[in-house]
């Protein structure tokens, strides 16, 4: 007689530890899916009691408005690329005749965050290496 002559079989497959990882990976991404689409982020700049206004004369002043509309020195882009937003710089550093200025950003709080990161990788692409986000003055809106 052989060693697997009481051995029967072995035709079906058991399908239960199988169908309790895909139960638990099912419910993991059922937790995770509402925290991977967070297409939006709220970041509410700093607010500061005392600031001093900032010299006009002295840097680039870029302003985003809720729409997404952008200016540069109070004058509208009709672009908001960063190419434009760039040539616009470098046109201002070349009128100036300075390279080592400010940039300051002045976004609404309604605005997207994706033109304030167009904004400062073109003012980065520019030449700007010193820039900054202003704060809001609380209590003088």
């Amino acid at each position: 007689m052989s060693i697997g002559a009481n051995v029967g079989e072995f035709n079906d497959i058991n399908v239960t530890p199988l169908t309790d990882v895909f139960l638990v990976l099912l419910v993991i991404m059922i937790l995770i899916a509402p925290l991977i689409d967070k297409s939006e982020l709220k970041i509410k700049p700093p607010e500061t009691q005392h600031a001093k206004k900032p010299d006009e004369s002295k840097g680039i002043f870029i302003d985003i408005d809720k729409e997404g509309q952008i200016a540069v020195n109070g004058r509208a882009i009709g672009a908001s690329d960063a190419a434009s937003i760039q040539a616009k710089i470098e046109e201002f550093l070349r009128r100036s005749g300075k390279r080592d200025i400010t940039c300051t950003v002045n976004a609404d709080a309604d605005c997207r965050e994706k033109e304030v990161v167009t904004v400062m990788s073109a003012a980065a692409a520019a030449g700007i290496k010193r820039m900054r986000v202003a704060t809001i003055q609380s209590g003088n809106y």
